[in-house]
């Protein structure tokens, strides 16, 4: 049980390269079984969520091999049908799986993935898509039962938007499956993120018929086959927008490098409302502050709305903001446990109805604090960063799922950051 210790209260300073996207690389690494030849993913992150999906993929008979910056998958072997609890508990997007297993073999058996520290997420969605293409399912003990018709699955018109938006992982696993089903697709509704519009380019490169990925409406000619090829993963907005975040609170100045402006463009914007400056080119962004941010208010939202994997990040930096900011999140109204944390280091945060009011301290304190999930981890780090005195914080198992070296980066940037093993 790692932890992560920080002397905080120096300004972030240099260059940092940004890694490639976790939520991009676990859909493109299920999608590689959809091939019949091997693919090496480029740009691929050491995270734990990618060990799992590894595991995951060598358990249904792929060979997976880290490479130099990527990852070689080769589904020759690929004949195991069913996706385990023991397997599918350690991570959600292991139910990408459910699409390529259904397109290649016409059944399927996968755990159902449960809930989450940060609410429950159903697969209804997923599920409708698939029945749409004309799979029966059912779910028995704990499991999903697919199976597709005799002849395949086959094209359809299909709503993938629930009550709640778009679902970025029913928009996946439909996609994958619709790129080997008989006829043509409709997907409607479907989620914009970058990651879907990458999985698409994927499944384009290794002959997929696709077109209207990153809007609302994406069309789907099934193909007989598809063929491994060499892709690389775009780079992790998320881990952008984190380490905007940090410049900014902590009145630094960072570049970042290897990013795609593009993705983070409501980041940028609400950065720049809150008094930091942003410089954009091609790849890389100048972020920083001189001093104390202003407060706004901020609604999460599907992209290219405001992300609510980075709420809590930003959360973090308006707690040190001049004036009262509102954060109000609609994608997982109960994606709030790291306020109690961010208030024992000093903020002023109150939760009501799904809304947050941010009242800008001038300074925080070090403090020993418990991670809940992935996004607060890092913003307990962020809040530690620009705290005074030492911040200890906990659970970083968390971290390591979705960021890779994220303590070594804040380093190169001038923190005083260090991990501690269990017997540190």
């Amino acid at each position: 049980m790692d932890r992560i210790r920080i002397e905080g209260g120096r300004p972030l300073a240099g260059e940092v390269e940004i890694g490639g996207a976790k939520n991009a690389s676990l859909p493109l690494m299920a999608a590689a079984l959809l091939a019949d030849s091997p693919s090496l993913l480029e740009h691929i992150p050491h995270l734990q969520d990618v060990v799992t999906m590894t595991r995951m993929i060598e358990h249904l008979g792929a060979d997976v091999t880290r490479t130099n910056g990527g990852i070689r998958i080769d589904p020759s072997g690929f004949a195991d049908a069913e996706a385990p609890y023991e397997l599918v508990r350690r991570m959600r997007a292991s139910i990408y799986v459910l699409g390529p297993l259904l397109a290649r073999f016409g059944h399927a058996r996968v755990s159902l993935p449960g809930g989450c520290a940060i609410g429950t997420r159903p697969i209804d969605l997923h599920l409708h898509g698939l029945r749409a293409l004309g799979a029966e399912i059912r779910i028995e003990h704990g499991y999903v039962h697919a199976s597709a018709p005799s002849e395949g699955l086959r094209g359809a018109d299909v709503v993938l938007e629930g009550p709640n938006g778009p679902s970025v992982g029913a928009t996946c696993n439909v996609l994958m499956a619709a790129a080997l089903a008989r006829g043509h697709s409709v997907l409607r509704g479907t989620a914009r993120e970058p990651h879907v519009a990458d999985l698409a380019g994927y499944l384009s490169a290794m002959g997929a018929s696709i077109r209207g990925a990153g809007t609302d409406v994406i069309e789907v000619d099934g193909v007989d086959r598809l063929s491994g090829t060499t892709y690389r993963v775009i780079p992790d907005q998320i881990e952008t927008g984190t380490l905007m975040a940090g410049a900014a609170m902590t009145r630094g100045r960072v570049l970042l490098r290897g990013c795609r402006p593009d993705h983070v463009q409501v980041e940028i914007a609400k950065l720049r409302e809150m008094g930091a400056y942003v410089e954009e080119d091609n790849d890389t962004l100048l972020v920083g502050a001189d001093d104390r941010l202003r407060a706004i208010s901020l609604r999460t939202a599907p992209y290219p709305g405001f992300p609510t994997d980075t709420q809590a990040q930003f959360m973090a930096a308006l707690s040190l903001a001049v004036g009262e900011s509102r954060i109000t999140e609609t994608v997982y109204p109960d994606r709030f446990i790291h306020v109690a944390e961010l208030n024992r280091m000093g903020a002023d945060i109150t939760v009501e109805l799904g809304s947050a009011t941010v009242r800008g301290v001038e300074r925080l304190s070090g403090a020993t604090v418990m991670a809940s999930d992935l996004r607060a981890s890092a913003a307990l780090i962020l809040a530690g960063l620009a705290a005074e005195g030492t911040t200890e914080c906990l659970r970083v198992y968390h971290l390591d799922r979705g960021y890779e070296r994220l303590e070594e980066k804040f380093r190169v940037l001038g923190a005083k950051i260090e991990r501690i093993g269990e017997k540190g």
